[in-house]
C-alpha cells in the first residue's frame, strides 16, 4: 500500500453489508488496503477478508441490524462509511415469481438498505467524512430478460439513493450508488455449471459487455472506494456505471 493511498482512508471506519464473499469481500479488501478499519457484516461473516471485523447481521431483521451497527461502533470507535452491498438475485418474468419471492427480494435488496442506513445515520452524522454507497445494478436502467423482480429492486435502490442523498446532504452525509454489469464472482462460476455447455455460456456472458469480458469484483470495489472517499466531497446523488459499456455503448457485430 502506498502512503498516499493509505492516507485517503486513515482513521476512517467502514461497514460493508454482504461483506463475507463476492463483491462485498472485494470492497472490504479494497477499503482495508486504503487504510480504513472495516467491518464485514454478513449472515455468515466467517469468510470475511483478513483484517476485517466480522459481524453477523441479517439485513431483514431490524434488531439484528441495530445490534450489528452497535458492535461496529463499539469495536472500531465510530462509523464514517456505509456500503450497502447485501443483495439477492431472482430469475423470471412477472408470471414466474410468486408473492413470497417478491417480498423476500424486496426485503433484502431495498428495505434492507433502509434498515441498515437508518441504524447507521446517528453515527454518520457525527462524522465529518460521512458517506453511504449503495450497490445497484445495470438492471435498474436496462431491460434484461427474465429479471423483472431483480430489476425492480435495483431500480428502487437507485431511486432510494437519490432520495437519501437529498434528505441527508445538509447533514454532511453523501449518498451515491454504483451500478455494476455482470460481475465474475464465485457465484457465477457455480451458476455456469448448471448449463450443458459452461464454456459457451461463459463466452455469452462475456460478450454482453462491449469490453468482451465480465466485470471483476475488484473493479466494482475500486468504484465504491472512489465514491466513498473523502477526497470526492462534491460527489453525491450520483449513480456510477461499472458495466463494460452495456448501458451506453451500441457496438456493431464483430466481423473479425
Amino acid at each position: 500500500m502506498n502512503t498516499a493511498a493509505g492516507a485517503e482512508y486513515d482513521g476512517l471506519v467502514a461497514a460493508v453489508t454482504g461483506g463475507g464473499a463476492g463483491i462485498g469481500a472485494a470492497i472490504v479488501s479494497e477499503l482495508l488496503a486504503r487504510g480504513a478499519r472495516v467491518a464485514a457484516l454478513d449472515l455468515d461473516p466467517s469468510q470475511a477478508p483478513d483484517g476485517a471485523l466480522p459481524v453477523a447481521c441479517d439485513v431483514t431483521d431490524r434488531a439484528s441490524v441495530e445490534a450489528a451497527v452497535a458492535t461496529v461502533t463499539a469495536e472500531l470507535g465510530g462509523l464514517d462509511i456505509l456500503v450497502n452491498n447485501a443483495g439477492i438475485s431472482a430469475v423470471g418474468t412477472v408470471e414466474e415469481n410468486d408473492d413470497i419471492t417478491w417480498a423476500r427480494v424486496l426485503d433484502v435488496n431495498v428495505t434492507g438498505i433502509a434498515r441498515v442506513t437508518a441504524a447507521a445515520l446517528p453515527h454518520l452524522r457525527a462524522s465529518s467524512k460521512a458517506s453511504v454507497v449503495n450497490v445497484s445494478s445495470i438492471a435498474a436502467l436496462n431491460g434484461l430478460p427474465q429479471r423483472a423482480l431483480y430489476s425492480a429492486s435495483k431500480g428502487a435502490v437507485m431511486s432510494l439513493t437519490f432520495a437519501m442523498a437529498t434528505d441527508h446532504v445538509r447533514e454532511g452525509v453523501r449518498v451515491n450508488c454504483v451500478c455494476p454489469g455482470t460481475v465474475h464472482t464465485g457465484f457465477v462460476d457455480k451458476l455456469l455449471q448448471n448449463f450443458a455447455d459452461p464454456v459457451a455460456e461463459k463466452a455469452a456472458m462475456d460478450a454482453r459487455q462491449a469490453t468482451g469480458r465480465m466485470v471483476t469484483p475488484s473493479e466494482v470495489a475500486q468504484a465504491v472506494a472512489y465514491l466513498a472517499s473523502p477526497r470526492n466531497g462534491s460527489t453525491t446523488g450520483t449513480a456510477l456505471d461499472v458495466d463494460g459499456g452495456v448501458t451506453h455503448l451500441r457496438m456493431r457485430p464483430d466481423k473479425g
